[in-house]
């Protein structure tokens, strides 16, 4: 599904069902499918180059016209997925002949919203149902793009990013330190009298608006290298490679080719001899700025001559994986709130001290969504600078701000240099990233959350035969990440993100185009409200952000988002909305609501979250009934057992489930699709043996437990090996029980080669199917064993992906062996904790570790009182990326309070002389 084509995309194989034997249409219905089918199709590819415009760029009247084929394609689908309920699904019903031509008028009636004096020869209403397959093909010519897409342009528009080039000196405020860094970087190691000096490459990147621009001008501007050829030279979004290779040449020697060099002769190819043929032995300095695509970067690099001469490239992009390619990633930061403050009063007030105190307040409100992003700070200064007496329009600002509402010359500018990064997007992101408008202002977006929802809305298209939907989804995720547009906002610990934020001046283009699109309507606690443009729209998604329930028609409904506490008494009007797909209540208070049996009439739903309500009644039976429901997420509520059987029986779309410690319902193994499980009680092997049946599970979450009467299933941990073994398609297990099930997964392990994240919570020694060889994208490992020897630490070691390990020994303390930790063990760990056992002397050897930045680890007291430990055994010196380190000391209480000084002592001695000085912390 896209933005601009809505549900078309999703027409003509929906329609294509309908033809299947089971239907017993006529043949003439059925020869009306296969026309009106084509028509979708010839109409989505024109919406498609429509899409592919901004805004700006296209007649008013085509604007209109896509805008009424996108709404007409919501209802034809809302009609189509109707019909095929009541043919399929609850209520059961025959299907009535009658009521698809009826359908099929009303879908002619529909297009004859495409008359439009924009679509110039698109002559009249597009008649499918009455029209032969060989006018429709005539049709397909009429809808030529260049006759009804591109708007003649008056002027030709500037780039607004031009006047970063061309700064005022009151504008580069707080550049100093990152201008430094990045000369730093450029410089290190450099030697005037030392000859084969590589070419040294060095990437800037980070969202648009954060200055990247205009900090390489400034180092461009400062940086003396002697080097006699300087060019800096803009690439863009859609860049003419040819022209790119000419701007170079001229900027490194205009004189020559300038006069009398005829550029038009010259290929690609033969530009790039030119300017290697220049630079074979010169000494250069080449700023290559705003660079969107790896291709690009790879032509302009290879004609760049490495001539060992010391020379220097800068480049600025605006995608991580650009930045990657180039090498020696700089990303930048936004602005200290300090250098914020001297920006903005700078340039409204002069200076802080003139700020009238009564805007205090705001202005710190308003800083704090700039969040430090120099553009942000100079549109909004720049649109304050001129009303500094009046607090009104202060307030109005700040308001507006995030909300998509705000108009203003210099915030339309702000939103044209984001956008392009909008426009650069694929159509299936631009849907996603807009969608994300649903969401408050400075949100922390659980990315799970959100990309079960984008499946449930159907943005998320079906790829590689490989892929799950989620994964595909997931690389959706991470594709706008790559692209700056989302940030992370918290990791989890085998290093992917956790969660996501938006930077408010994003979220700022994100609202308005989603107003502009129809797309999302939100409302807000303080009255306000992002509707859209005209009042006759329906309202298809809706987002109520800390209001009360709102009086409007929501019948097309077809999403729905609480973020409030508040209790909502009217919710039971939702059991109208028949099209919903979406009912997410994560977090609103439902503790007092009577029932919710009023979901089970919502037979479109595919994803309802009850998660952190509170509810305290019954799950009704009726929700059993959805069953195209996908994801049913129930974390943090209190279900009992037998009303989640009654429920799951029916769910056979199911793909994620989320409980809390709840026992495995029964008839779990009728949800063949699902991929996500947590977090579940197995407490028989008739239960363990459920598991087998869930083929696509990805994710596990499992508590292997004694019976309700207390007694134990001596056969439990053979039913979840023989389940445990058929699930060749899982990633992340976690176990815990209270049994050593963990020795016993020898003959699982060849279905376990996926794995990415393991949790056993207890195991008498490490297993022996935990090797290097089988493990191979193993990257978190989390385990609790009774003793710890010297192999395993080398085997836990040899773990190539590993980047989070937490190793921990249950029961009494006693004296282990001593390990050390080689120089090539645990390549990529991050994290580290060594609990329960005593560190020994010599633990890391140079090279050990190279990546670690956070360790935990334990000392036994006695250990230092007996001689066995010393301050300078640990050497952490070795580990050149530490940053932090937590330490607990075991058997305080048998040694002196003296003894725990002088051992605290050693170690932060150890942290001060580290090279990173890294932050410790002890725990008794």
């Amino acid at each position: 599904m896209d933005l601009v084509t809505g549900a078309l995309g999703k027409l003509p194989s929906k329609l294509l069902v309908l033809l299947r034997d089971e239907y017993k249409l006529q043949t003439g219905v059925k020869d009306q499918i296969r026309r009106l089918t084509r028509e979708l199709e010839s109409i989505h590819a024109t919406l498609r180059k429509v899409a592919q415009a901004p805004p700006d760029q296209l007649d008013e009247q085509v604007r209109l016209w896509a805008s009424d084929i996108r709404e007409a394609s919501y209802d034809m689908e809302d009609i189509i997925d109707t019909f095929l309920i009541r043919v399929d699904g609850p209520p059961k019903e025959p299907a009535d002949e009658a009521m698809f031509k009826s359908l099929m008028k009303k879908m002619g009636k529909l297009f004859s919203l495409s008359k439009s004096k924009a679509c110039h020869k698109i002559a009249g209403a597009i008649d499918v149902l009455s029209k032969q397959l060989e006018e429709v093909e005539k049709l397909r010519g009429r809808y030529t793009i260049d006759d009804i897409v591109h708007k003649p342009a008056a002027m030709t528009s500037i780039d607004p990013r031009l006047s970063a080039l061309y700064p005022k000196a009151s504008q580069l405020v707080g550049i100093d330190e990152q201008r430094d860094k990045l000369i730093q970087m450029l410089t290190e190691g450099d030697h005037d009298m030392q000859p084969n000096q590589e070419t040294k490459i060095v990437s800037v990147v980070g969202v648009g608006g954060l200055g990247k621009t205009t900090l390489v001008k400034a180092v461009y501007d400062k940086l003396n290298l002697n080097a006699p050829c300087k060019a800096f030279v803009p690439v863009g979004q859609n860049p003419d490679l040819k022209k790119v290779l000419k701007d170079i040449l001229i900027a490194l020697d205009k004189e020559s080719y300038m006069k009398g060099f005829d550029f038009n002769i010259l290929d690609e190819r033969q530009l790039i001899d030119e300017l290697r043929e220049f630079l074979k032995d010169k000494r250069y300095f080449i700023v290559i700025d705003d660079v969107w695509d790896i291709e690009s970067w790879k032509i302009i690099r290879n004609a760049l001559d490495d001539n060992s001469l010391g020379s220097k490239i800068v480049i600025t992009t605006r995608k991580h994986d650009v930045a990657d390619e180039a090498g020696c990633s700089y990303k930048l930061k936004p602005l200290t709130h300090k250098i914020s403050k001297i920006l903005f009063y700078g340039r409204i007030f002069g200076s802080e001290s003139e700020c009238p105190a009564h805007f205090s307040e705001v202005s710190e409100k308003i800083l704090k969504k700039c969040g430090g992003v120099p553009l942000a700070i100079v549109t909004t200064s720049s649109l304050l600078a001129n009303k500094s007496g009046n607090i009104k329009v202060w307030n109005e600002v700040c308001d507006s701000i995030g909300s998509g509402l705000g108009s203003n010359h210099n915030m339309e500018i702000m939103r044209k240099i984001l956008s392009l990064s909008y426009y650069d997007l694929p159509s299936h992101l631009k849907t996603c990233l807009l969608y994300i408008s649903i969401f408050p202002e400075d949100y922390e977006i659980e990315k799970k959350r959100l990309i079960w929802r984008w499946i449930a809305e159907d943005f998320v298209q079906h790829g590689e035969v490989t892929q799950s939907l989620y994964e595909l989804g997931e690389s959706y995720f991470n594709e706008l990440l790559n692209r700056s547009l989302i940030q992370v906002a918290d990791m989890l610990v085998d290093g992917t993100p956790r969660s996501c934020r938006v930077h408010d001046m994003v979220l700022e283009l994100i609202c308005s185009l989603s107003r502009q699109e129809n797309f999302v309507t939100t409302v807000l606690g303080d009255s306000r409200q992002r509707t859209p443009p005209s009042g006759s729209k329906k309202v298809r998604r809706l987002s109520l952000q800390n209001t009360a329930w709102p009086t409007m028609e929501i019948s097309k409904l077809r999403s729905i988002a609480i973020f409030s506490s508040a209790i909502f008494s009217s919710m039971t009007s939702l059991s109208c909305c028949h099209l919903l797909r979406v009912l997410d209540l994560q977090g609103c208070n439902l503790k007092n609501l009577p029932s919710l049996r009023f979901v089970g009439k919502l037979f479109h739903l595919r994803y309802l979250s009850l998660a952190y309500t509170d509810y305290g009644g019954e799950l009704p039976a009726e929700i059993g009934k959805l069953q195209f429901l996908q994801t049913l997420d129930l974390f943090w509520i209190k279900i009992d057992e037998r009303p989640l059987s009654i429920i799951i029986a029916g769910l056979r779309q199911m793909i994620c489930l989320r409980v809390a410690l709840t026992r495995l319902p029964n008839g779990l193994r009728c949800l063949t699709s699902l991929e996500h499980l947590r977090e579940v009680i197995v407490d028989s092997a008739c239960m363990a043996e459920e598991l087998g049946h869930l083929t696509q599970l990805r994710m596990l979450y499992v508590q292997l437990r004694k019976d309700k009467d207390g007694r134990w299933d001596e056969s439990l941990c053979t039913g979840f090996l023989r389940s445990l073994a058929k699930l060749h398609k899982i990633q992340k297990l976690l176990v815990v029980t209270s049994s050593d099930v963990a020795a016993d997964l020898e003959g699982s392990v060849e279905s376990l080669g996926n794995l990415s994240y393991l949790h056993i919570n207890k195991t008498t020694s490490l297993p022996t199917w935990i090797s290097p060889a089988s493990l191979l994208l193993l990257s978190y490992l989390r385990i609790t064993m009774v003793q710890v020897r010297t192999a395993d630490i080398r085997v836990l070691g040899m773990l190539q992906a590993l980047r989070y390990l937490h190793v921990e020994v249950s029961g009494d303390i006693q004296v282990l062996e001593r390990f050390i930790v080689s120089h090539d063990a645990f390549p990529c760990a991050i994290k580290c904790s060594f609990f329960g056992f005593s560190m020994t002397p010599s633990a890391f050897q140079p090279g050990a570790m190279p990546r670690l930045e956070e360790f935990k680890f334990s000392i036994r007291l006695k250990d230092f009182t007996a001689g066995k430990f010393i301050g300078d055994d640990l050497a952490l010196g070795h580990l050149p990326s530490l940053q932090s380190m937590r330490v607990d000391l075991l058997g305080e209480q048998d040694v002196s309070e003296e003894v725990v000084v002088e051992v605290e002592e050693k170690l932060k001695h150890k942290a001060d002389v580290h090279r990173n000085h890294p932050y410790i912390e002890f725990r008794k």
